[in-house]
């Protein structure tokens, strides 16, 4: 596959301009959730099960937050950062770490071990964040970042990533400078970050195509998005940026983050696969996506965080359908309203329809349903169970099969049956 190509080739210069790079940051931004905390084994399962996705950068962690974390990040590094299979994929492992000395050493002891180890430090260029958190002057923060980045690499880490914290809300000329100034450092991808996920998508994909066009040096290293989802735009603006021309983008499974979450993986690749042809300009990405409902499955056991019904892609009701009008239509095609097939996702339903009797529902899917139950009713006793099976629908959520059975060995039924 080309993407595995690209990844054994480097990272810092992609030979396909159409290929967009998946970097996962479940295991970092995503755990960072309130109350998503998970195990070293369930973060290592989780790490598998990306290889399994075909991910190109797997964010371990944040070494220098605490012991465990270091060991994880570097058993990590050392297991899944060598394991290289027949076509030559083996996921970049990346750890992250603020600037400074300490933490950036810290996370190369844990990443150098990988065959492909990448460092991703970060620092905030927004004037708010600047006067309160840092309480640095613009010139302090253009300094920090370039002797970080200079110290990185010069510590033998080919891969620095640069992470410009609350991108969005910072003043575009001096974003454009100092990301100028981390480039000229030695770092080989810069990321912008919507990180209070505040803006919308066209501003986004506008202040993507201000940087490219203002940033000396900007052609010559990965450009990368890290969205938010505060405004429910994380999705959309990590679009937008890919339109705008960025060829990296940072996810996670089921978008989980901090606080409203991150950009979705399967809501990212999946619009990817479904439109990057048609809309996108035919830009595509490495991940087999067949593998992509195991691992929300995954993540959503282990991070304990549970997914809202109607979730796009992996939610319980993406590919289920109650209403009369769209069961008639997924019964005679199931393209009249499934634009995503469940099999590519590797959703295996337990019908083939995905259909759901309730209130709403008509006689299509009832007699469809009796059929799968074994029983092939005359149109005049269907039309009286149909009946008797909407006044039950009206007042009981969830019709089970027993709740169908009883209806059918109703006295007036078994009348016109027999």
């Amino acid at each position: 596959m080309t993407s595995k190509i690209i990844l054994v080739n480097g990272l810092n210069k992609f030979s396909d301009p159409n290929y967009v790079s998946i970097f996962d940051t479940t295991l970092r931004d995503g755990e960072q959730a309130p109350g998503a905390a998970m195990t070293p084994k369930q973060k290592m399962d989780i790490a598998h099960q990306l290889v399994k996705l075909g991910v190109d950068v797997i964010e371990a962690g944040f070494p220098a937050s605490s012991e465990v974390e270091f060991e994880l990040v570097k058993c990590i590094a050392h297991e899944i950062g060598n394991s290289i299979d027949e076509e030559g994929y083996v996921p970049m492992i990346c750890g992250a770490a603020r600037c400074t000395m300490k933490e950036i050493e810290r996370c190369w002891e844990a990443l150098k071990y990988a065959k492909r180890p990448m460092i991703c430090t970060f620092i905030a260029t927004s004037d708010i964040h600047m006067k309160y958190k840092l309480k640095m002057s613009r010139e302090q923060v253009v300094e920090k970042a370039r002797s970080m980045v200079a110290y990185a690499r010069s510590l033998g880490c080919e891969h620095v990533r640069f992470a410009i914290e609350d991108a969005t809300r910072s003043d575009k000329k001096f974003l454009c400078h100092i990301i100028g100034e981390i480039i000229k450092a030695g770092a080989t991808c810069i990321c912008l970050a919507d990180t209070v996920g505040c803006n919308l998508p066209n501003e986004f994909g506008q202040l993507v195509a201000h940087v490219k066009a203002n940033t000396p040096g900007i052609q010559n290293v990965i450009l990368a998005v890290h969205c938010h989802n505060d405004l429910g735009l994380a999705t959309a603006n990590t679009l937008a940026g890919i339109c705008a021309g960025v060829r990296q983008v940072d996810v996670t499974i089921n978008g989980i983050g901090e606080r409203a979450g991150n950009a979705s993986l399967e809501e990212i690749v999946m619009a990817i696969k479904c439109r990057g042809e048609e809309v996108l300009g035919g830009v595509y990405t490495g991940i087999n996506t067949k593998h992509i409902f195991t691992t929300s499955n995954m993540v959503e056991e282990y991070s304990g965080l549970k997914l809202q019904p109607h979730k796009a892609i992996v939610g319980v009701n993406a590919f289920s359908h109650e209403s009369g009008i769209h069961q008639d239509g997924i019964l005679k095609n199931r393209s009249t309203y499934e634009f995503i097939s469940p099999e590519d996702i590797g959703f295996i339903r337990a019908s083939e329809h995905g259909i759901k009797l309730g209130k709403l529902s008509g006689r299509h899917a009832l007699k469809a349903k009796m059929l799968v139950l074994g029983y092939n009713f005359e149109e005049k006793v269907l039309e009286d169970l149909f009946w008797r099976f909407k006044s039950m629908a009206g007042s009981k959520k969830n019709i089970t099969d027993d709740d169908l059975r009883a209806l059918i060995s109703n006295e007036a039924i078994q009348t016109q049956i027999a």
